[in-house]
C-alpha cells in the first residue's frame, strides 16, 4: 500500500515529521517497507542561471557554459562554474537546473564526476526532464523562467518534495488500504487528528434508466449493489493533482472517469467501476456464469468463465468480472459522453475464489477479497459522483439499488482490568475508550460496537489488541518474576519430561535427529493405521499437509525418500513427537521413532560395511529402553506387529501381553515403494509413556552387587522344533534355577537340510552357555549337576526341547 504524505495529510492534521510518521506506523502493525523521499534523490539539484554560453574550441556540437551556482541555497553566496554542455537550447541567460559534481542523476544512473570533455574541464550538469524523472523529454536542458528563483531546491520549486511510503498490509486489516484508515490509525497514536470525513448527499434529477438486479441465489455473494447514471460527462485528461497522486504510487493516469475510480480505491478505500453506459444493452444483472462464457478484460486479456463465477451482465452478457475487473466492450474511452458508475459488495471467498482461478491480480480483488466496509457503498456512490461532477460535468440520475447492506453490527464487553493483565501495562479505562473511540468504535457503558469498516475484530481479545497496538508495546518494562520461595528451587521439570530428554540422547548417540511437520497427507497416513476424516485439517497448508499423522514413521520415510532424491543412500534417522489416532486430546500420544537405511557404514577396505537389518533396530530401541529404565531383560518380545512392518521381520517388545513398549523391524516393502523410498530399510516405534517410572526415589545408585566366588559355565545343545522361537528357549534355560543363574547366550543354531538329516525332520539344533554364579559357597560337582539338570527339566517343559547327542 503506498500513499504520499501530502496524500495522508488530506485526511490527518498533523505536524509531525516523516520520521516519526514512519515509527509509529511500524509499531502500530503497519510495517514500512521503504519510503522514497524526492529529498533523497533530487536535493542536491538547483536553480542556476547560465552567464555565459560559448562554442566549444574543439566541437561542433558543444557549448560552453559559465554557470551561476548557489551551493548553500539562495540566500547563501554564488559560485561560478564551468559546465561543457551538448543541449541545443543552452544559451546565454538562461535559467535552469544545475547538478554539481558527486550529485547523482537518477535519470541515468550516473553519479557525475569532475572531467575533460575534448580537453575543456567539466564541474557538473545542465539536466534536462528526463534526467530528474520528470518526464521523457530530453531533446534540450529545462528552461525555466526568468524570474524563477535562483538557488531554490528544484523539487521545491516545483512542489514536488512528497515522500511516498510503502506499507505491508496484514490480511487482518483490510481497513489500512485506504489512506483515511492509515490516518485514523496515526490520529488514535496521537500523531495529530483526524480531519471529518469527506460527506455528499447527491439528489438525482431523473430517474436511472438502466435498471440493476442481483439474482436470488447469487444475494449470498452479492448482497447489494448500487449505481446510477450521469449524462452528459467529459472524459478528458484528470487534473494535474490527481495525475501526480497516481503516479506517486505507481498507478498511470488513463482518463479523469478511470483515475477517479482509482483515487477512491486507495483514498477510502472504496473500488467502483463504470461503465459506458451507451455501450450497454438494457440494465444490469449480478449472476453467476454458466460456464463457458469468453469476455475480454480491461487488461486486453481474454477469460473463460467457470460455471459459478460471479459476473455482471447485460442483454448481450458479461460486462463485468464482479469485484474483480471490468470488460473491456463497456468501458470508459475519450469518447464516452454518459456514464454508469457501480458501487457494490461482494463476498470476500467468492472474490477471491475467482481471482486465483482467472489468475487475475487488481487492487479491486485485493482489497474485496480481504473485506471492505459494506455501509460505505451508498456512500462511496454519492462522492465518487461528487467528484465526478466537479471535474466532469454532467447530469446524475437517482440512485438505483438492488439488495440491501448487510448488518455487520456486534458489540464485545471491554473488561478494562483484563486488558492490563494481558498486555503488561498500566492503560487507564479512559485511555483505553479514548483509543477505541479514536479507533472509530463506540463505547457504551463499556460495551463496544464494532465499525462496519473493521471485518478483523469479532471478540474481547481483539479489543485488548487494538488497545495493545496503539498503546505501543514497545513501552513494555522488562520485569523480573517472582520466586515462589526461598533458596535453591526445586527442579520444574516432571519425571516424564525428564524421561525424554534422557531418550533424546540416548538416540542421538547413534542416530541424527529430524524436526518434521505433525501433518502428511492422506495416502501416507492410510499406509501407517490413519487417515480418516476424523483427523483431517479444516484448513491445510498443502494437500500433503492434509492429515495429523498417527506415527512419525511416515514422516522420517518421506525425508528419506528426499535425501535419497539428492544422492544420500546411507541414512539413521529419529524424531520424538506426537502421532495422532484421533481428534480428541487422549488420542494424542508422544512417541519416538527412528529409521536406519542403507548401509551400516561407509565403502571401506577392512570388509566392515554391511546393510542394515532387523537386528540393528532391535539394538536401537532395547538401548533407548534401557536409557529410561525400562526392563529389558524381562521384556516379552510378541509377533503382532503393525502391517506396516514386515511380517516375518519384526517383533513387539512388551511388558506383558498388553502393554507394548516398541515396535522394531523391517518396513514393509510395498510400503516403502508407495513412499518412493528405495531398498530395505529397519525401524522402530518407542511408547515411553508406556514405560514404568521408577519407584526409588534415591538419589545415589546402588551397591555394585559383586562376588568374589567363581562362576561356572556350562554349555548346551538342545534339539527343538524348527518353527520354535530361540527366545522362548533361552528363557526356559533361565528358569531352571532364577537365583544362580547369572546368564544365557546362544553361540549356535544348527538348522536346514543337513539338520533335519542328522536329527529329523521339522528340527533344528540350538547351542547355549548358562553362566552360573554362586552366591554363598563355591559350588561342587553335584549341585553343579543338579542345577544343570534342572535347566534340562526346563526347556523339556517349556519346549519339548532335548538334548542333543
Amino acid at each position: 500500500m503506498k500513499f504520499t504524505l501530502s496524500w495522508l495529510k488530506t485526511h490527518l492534521d498533523t505536524e509531525a515529521t516523516l520520521d516519526e510518521i514512519t515509527y509509529a506506523l511500524t509499531d502500530l502493525g503497519l510495517e514500512v517497507e521503504g519510503v522514497e523521499n524526492p529529498a533523497d534523490t533530487l536535493g542536491a539539484f538547483r536553480l542556476c542561471r547560465v552567464i555565459e554560453a560559448v562554442q566549444h574550441p574543439n566541437a561542433d556540437r558543444l557549448q560552453l557554459c559559465r554557470v551561476e551556482t548557489y551551493p548553500n541555497g539562495p540566500d547563501g553566496r554564488t559560485e561560478e562554474v564551468q559546465v561543457v554542455c551538448g543541449a541545443p537550447n543552452a544559451r546565454t541567460g538562461l535559467v535552469g537546473v544545475f547538478a554539481p559534481v558527486g550529485a547523482y542523476v537518477p535519470g541515468i544512473d550516473l553519479t557525475l564526476k569532475a572531467g575533460k570533455i575534448r580537453d575543456v574541464e567539466s564541474l557538473g550538469m545542465l539536466c534536462s526532464e528526463r534526467e530528474l524523472m520528470i518526464s521523457d523529454e530530453h531533446d534540450g536542458i529545462i528552461d525555466l523562467p526568468a524570474d524563477a528563483p535562483l538557488g531554490a531546491r528544484f523539487i521545491d520549486y516545483l512542489d514536488r518534495n512528497d515522500p511516498v511510503i510503502d506499507i505491508a498490509i496484514t490480511p487482518n486489516r483490510p481497513d489500512a488500504l485506504g489512506v483515511r484508515g492509515i490516518a485514523r490509525d496515526l490520529a488514535a497514536r496521537g500523531l495529530g487528528k483526524l480531519k471529518p470525513a469527506p460527506v455528499a448527499k447527491i439528489e438525482g434529477n431523473f430517474p436511472c434508466p438502466i435498471a440493476v438486479s442481483i439474482d436470488q441465489d447469487a444475494l449470498k455473494d452479492a448482497p447489494v449493489f448500487t449505481g446510477r447514471l450521469i449524462k452528459g460527462v467529459k472524459n478528458t485528461p484528470s487534473p494535474q493533482w490527481l495525475q501526480d497522486r497516481l503516479r506517486a504510487i505507481g498507478l498511470r493516469p488513463i482518463s479523469t472517469l478511470v483515475d477517479i475510480t482509482n483515487f477512491f480505491t486507495y483514498d477510502l478505500n472504496r473500488p467502483l467501476h463504470v461503465f459506458d453506459a451507451d455501450k450497454v444493452s438494457g440494465g444490469l444483472r449480478v449472476q453467476y456464469a454458466a460456464g463457458g462464457e469468453a469476455m475480454m478484460a480491461l487488461d486486453d486479456n481474454e477469460y473463460t468463465l467457470n460455471a459459478g463465477m460471479m459476473v455482471i451482465s447485460d442483454d448481450n452478457g458479461p460486462q463485468s468480472i464482479a469485484g474483480i475487473m471490468g470488460g473491456a466492450a463497456s468501458g470508459c474511452s475519450s469518447d464516452t459522453v454518459n456514464v454508469f458508475v457501480e458501487s457494490a459488495y461482494w463476498d470476500p471467498i467468492a472474490i477471491a475464489m475467482t481471482g486465483r482461478k482467472l489468475k487475475i491480480n487488481s487492487d479491486a480483488r485485493y482489497r474485496f477479497e480481504r473485506g471492505i466496509d459494506p455501509a460505505f457503498t451508498p456512500e462511496g456512490l454519492d462522492l465518487a459522483t461528487a467528484m465526478i461532477l466537479e471535474l466532469c460535468g454532467g447530469e446524475p440520475s437517482e440512485m438505483v439499488m438492488a439488495g440491501e447492506v448487510p448488518d455487520t453490527s456486534r458489540a464485545y464487553k471491554l473488561n478494562p482490568s483484563r486488558v492490563v493483565s494481558l498486555v503488561g501495562m498500566e492503560i487507564s479505562e479512559s485511555e483505553q475508550i479514548r483509543i477505541l473511540t479514536d479507533l472509530g468504535f463506540e463505547v457504551k457503558d463499556l460495551m463496544v460496537h464494532v465499525p462496519s469498516w473493521r471485518p478483523d475484530v469479532h471478540g474481547e481479545a481483539d479489543l485488548v489488541e487494538e488497545i495493545a497496538r496503539v498503546a505501543s508495546l514497545t513501552k513494555l518494562v522488562g520485569k523480573p518474576l517472582s520466586r515462589p520461595g526461598v533458596g535453591v528451587m526445586k527442579p520444574v521439570l516432571t519425571p516424564s519430561q525428564k524421561r525424554l530428554m534422557t531418550l533424546r540422547r540416548a538416540l542421538a548417540l547413534g542416530l541424527n535427529e529430524c524436526v518434521t511437520y505433525s501433518f502428511i497427507d492422506q495416502k501416507s497416513a492410510a499406509l501407517f493405521g490413519g487417515g480418516s476424516d476424523a483427523v483431517r485439517l479444516s484448513n491445510p497448508i498443502s494437500s500433503e499437509m492434509s492429515h495429523m499423522r498417527p506415527d512419525i514413521l511416515p514422516s522420517l520415510l518421506q525425508a528419506a525418500a528426499r535425501n535419497q532424491a539428492r544422492g544420500e543412500a546411507d541414512m539413521a534417522l529419529f524424531e520424538i513427537g506426537q502421532g495422532f489416532n484421533g481428534p480428541e486430546p487422549e488420542d494424542q500420544r508422544t512417541i519416538a521413532c527412528g529409521i536406519r537405511v542403507g548401509s551400516t557404514a561407509p565403502r571401506n577396505a577392512f570388509g566392515t560395511r554391511r546393510n542394515v537389518d532387523i537386528y540393528d533396530a532391535k539394538g536401537d530401541a532395547e538401548a533407548a529402553l534401557a536409557a529410561i529404565g525400562a526392563p529389558v531383560g524381562n521384556l516379552m518380545v510378541l509377533r503382532n506387529a503393525p502391517e506396516w512392518f514386515h511380517p516375518g521381520r519384526s517383533a513387539v517388545l512388551s511388558l506383558g501381553p498388553k502393554n507394548p513398549l516398541a515396535i522394531f523391524g523391517e518396513l514393509h516393502p510395498k510400503v516403502l515403494k508407495q513412499m518412493g523410498v528405495k531398498g530395505a530399510v529397519v525401524g522402530f516405534t518407542i511408547f515411553p509413556e508406556n514405560v514404568p517410572l521408577k519407584k526409588a526415589k534415591s538419589k545415589t545408585r546402588p551397591a555394585l552387587g559383586g562376588s568374589d566366588l567363581q562362576a561356572v559355565e556350562r554349555d548346551f545343545a538342545f534339539v527343538v522344533d524348527a518353527t520354535l522361537e530361540v527366545e522362548k528357549l533361552v528363557k526356559a534355560a533361565k528358569g531352571g534355577d532364577k537365583k544362580l543363574i547369572e546368564a544365557v547366550n546362544v553361540f549356535d543354531i544348527f538348522s536346514g537340510a543337513k539338520a533335519e538329516a542328522q536329527m529329523g525332520a521339522g528340527k533344528k539344533s540350538v547351542a547355549i552357555t548358562v553362566r552360573i554364579q554362586p552366591k554363598a559357597a563355591t559350588l561342587t560337582d553335584k549341585e553343579i549337576e543338579a542345577i544343570s539338570a534342572k535347566i534340562v527339566a526346563s526347556v523339556a517343559k517349556q519346549t519339548g526341547g532335548e538334548l542333543r547327542s
